[in-house]
């Protein structure tokens, strides 16, 4: 009977679903509109056109506040069955009988992805239509969590990668204060480094996080027009 392990599972998932240790507590320079060009924050690339916005009632990903949608991308709500905890490694049968065991570990592992470092995953922009990647919106599940913490606390969350060479910087983010932080996500499994970004505002007495990565799919390009354009125009909803 096959055996693979719950890393590769997870790389192959997160073609489907999304897809700590260092720390860095020294940040850049705050700014209110970043000019920082090239690595690791390449400010130098362009938001894209916005082609509407999301985050409020009776749209796609509720939230306690709006930004907008670059073209070409899609926002879904993601909903999460219940916390699971996933053994080091996990069996698969030669032939799927009925039931579809498959499809039972492909939403485990789904559940398992998208809770980081006290985080839950709420909404997914899909950029695939235009080439890109995911732009994701988590909420911080403990209500009094500052922005910076809750950066801290995903980063160090060693479930999924390894972080390295975070660097951190006060951001204006719309109508909000916040806080970005850049690393390199490290796979031992494919033997790779990639770069991600996220910012941390809070909305409503809650921690919100905004996440783009590079990937085998998505390089800095594709990701950052999207996401600038998303973090740069975020508005209370209320």
């Amino acid at each position: 009977m096959p055996r693979r392990s719950t890393a590769a599972l997870l790389a192959t998932l997160s073609l489907v679903l999304p897809t700590g240790c260092g720390r860095d507590d020294t940040p850049d320079d705050a700014s209110s509109a970043p000019t920082a060009t090239g690595e690791p924050w390449y400010d130098e690339i362009a938001v894209a056109g916005a082609d509407g916005e999301v985050g409020r009632a009776g749209t796609p990903c509720p939230l306690p506040l709006t930004f907008p949608l670059a073209e070409g991308w899609r926002p879904e709500t993601v909903e999460l069955p219940e916390t699971v905890e996933l053994p080091e490694t996990v069996e698969l049968p030669e032939s799927a009988p009925s039931g579809n065991p498959d499809a039972q570990l492909g939403a485990e592992l789904a559940a398992a992805l998208g809770r980081r470092g006290g985080a839950t995953v709420r909404c997914e922009v899909d950029g695939r239509r235009a080439g890109a990647g995911f732009l994701r919106v988590w909420a911080v599940d403990q209500s009094a969590v500052t922005p910076r913490a809750a950066l801290a606390d995903f980063l160090a969350d060693t479930s999924v990668e390894q972080t390295v060479e975070p660097r951190y910087r006060d951001v204006t983010a719309g109508d909000f204060a916040g806080v970005e932080v850049t690393w390199l996500s490290r796979s031992e499994l494919l033997d790779e480094e990639n770069r991600n970004w996220a910012v941390a505002v809070r909305a409503d007495e809650r921690t919100l996080l905004f996440t783009v990565s590079e990937g085998l799919l998505a390089e800095r390009t594709d990701v950052l027009p999207a996401y600038r354009l998303a973090t740069r125009g975020l508005r209370a909803s209320g």
